[in-house]
């Protein structure tokens, strides 16, 4: 017995056709308690004889012809039976809203020299005809009959309906472990390698959750190690890079120096571009919190952009509200929203909004340059992805600054949103709440 519950235990495909026996079995028993009841009959043609030889004949004897009606009734009353008694000027019954329609009956066999045994509805009656008077006998049951069995039919449909929803309640529970994997798959797709799914089953269900969790352990490992191996060449990369500035500043003045500084810059900028991102990509990153009226600081940071030759305008929503931020990032995260849109605005006009919705603050970048493809739109905050993989460095960057943006706003717990259409321009829309989700305060 323990072995056989081990086994169903761990297998799921025994336990649903555990379950579907059960439903199958249940449905045989309880339909054929239906079909035995609705065919049941109490007056059966066959067992009219016997009830004939004991009884008819005294019960005809007490009516009496002409008839007793006041014994009729006593009669019907204690037998069960409805009598009905006619001759030509008298039609008289003991239930006259009885069903059967003795008038319909037709003969079946006989009984005796003056009784026979009718036929109306598949149902038997027994008639009499004695000096000029015609009985006709059969138990009342016959009328309640239909009634009974329809009452048994609403019960079997009760317990049909209650095996199904037990049915229903098994199998729900049977595959909530396929719900769990469901969630745990969409949240390590999103990133959330963290995460495990937690899972009591030992059948397939329990196998197929241990090999989930399995992977996203590798997977966490793998980028723990690229995370790594990426931070210590970008710190290793520092050194000779020192080095070679500092041997350039020894070569005469020329265009080639000039050309190789503005080459280690940008090798100098794409390192540290990569180690904010690795930090900030880091579950725990530390953010260097401070409050300040978010306003000011917008108004400060962009108005450097006022050179802009396409011209800058300022939407600023004047409010004293302070918000919890690392300044250090949020000045990082809009510079790089505006370089980009100086760089693709085409000397069009830039917008810069700021306002305030209950307890967020939306900024908004708004150009009108070039636009971007719609197929672009979902992978352009992805590290080194460019829309234009023909651009050149000092035209479309290395494909880092919108990934860096986004993960500065979701270390803030914010929202990062961009919209575009060739030759429309882009709108950049950051929402941000009033501190971090990990602030203290």
């Amino acid at each position: 017995m323990t072995t056989l519950v081990s086994q169903v235990k761990k297998s799921l495909f025994l336990r649903l056709f555990l379950i579907f026996g059960f439903t199958v079995v249940s449905f045989f028993i309880i339909v054929s308690v239906l079909l035995r009841n609705i065919n049941q009959e109490t007056n059966t043609i066959e067992s009219i004889p016997d009830f004939f030889t004991r009884n008819v004949e005294s019960i005809i004897e007490d009516i009496g012809t002409p008839p007793n009606l006041s014994n009729a009734m006593r009669l019907a009353d204690e037998l069960g039976w409805t009598i009905n008694i006619r001759n030509p000027i008298m039609r008289w019954s003991s239930d006259p809203d009885n069903r059967l329609n003795v008038d319909e009956s037709e003969f079946d066999r006989s009984l005796s020299s003056d009784a026979e045994v009718r036929t109306v509805n598949n149902e038997g009656i027994i008639h009499v005809n004695r000096r000029g008077y015609e009985f006709f006998l059969y138990p009342r049951a016959q009328g309640g009959e239909e009634r009974i069995n329809l009452f048994v039919v609403y019960v079997g449909v009760a317990l049909a309906v209650l095996v199904l929803f037990l049915n229903y309640l098994m199998v729900n529970r049977l595959l909530q472990p396929v719900r769990m994997l469901r969630q745990g798959a969409d949240r390590i797709q999103k990133g959330d390698l963290g995460y495990r799914v937690e899972s009591n089953s030992q059948d397939e269900l329990g196998e197929l959750t241990e090999s989930i969790n399995h992977m996203a352990d590798s997977l966490q490992s793998m980028l723990e190690a690229k995370r790594q191996l990426l931070l210590a060449i970008s710190h290793e990369l520092r050194t000779p890079i020192t080095k070679a500035k500092l041997r350039m500043e020894f070569m005469p003045p020329s265009k080639e120096r000039e050309q190789l500084r503005e080459d280690i810059e940008e090798i100098e900028l794409l390192i540290s571009d990569l180690i904010e991102a690795e930090r900030l990509n880091d579950e725990h990153a530390v953010l260097v919190e401070e409050t300040v009226v978010l306003s000011d600081f917008v108004e400060g940071v962009a108005s450097q952009f006022s050179e802009y030759e396409g011209g800058l305008t300022l939407e600023i929503e004047e409010s004293e509200r302070e918000f919890v931020i690392d300044k250090l990032r949020i000045r990082l995260l809009i510079t790089n929203l505006l370089n980009n849109a100086c760089r693709h605005g085409e000397s069009n006009p830039i917008t810069v909004k700021l306002e305030f919705v209950d307890d967020m603050a939306i900024m908004e970048v708004i150009d009108k340059g070039e636009g971007i493809a719609a197929e672009h739109l979902p992978k352009l905050s992805e590290p080194f992805y460019r829309a234009d993989s023909a651009r050149q460095r000092n035209t479309g960057g290395f494909g880092l600054g919108l990934y860096l943006c986004r993960l500065i706003v979701q270390a803030h717990g914010g929202d990062l949103t961009i919209e575009s259409e060739l030759g429309e321009g882009t709108h950049i829309t950051v929402t941000l709440p009033p501190h971090p989700p990990h602030h203290g305060g």
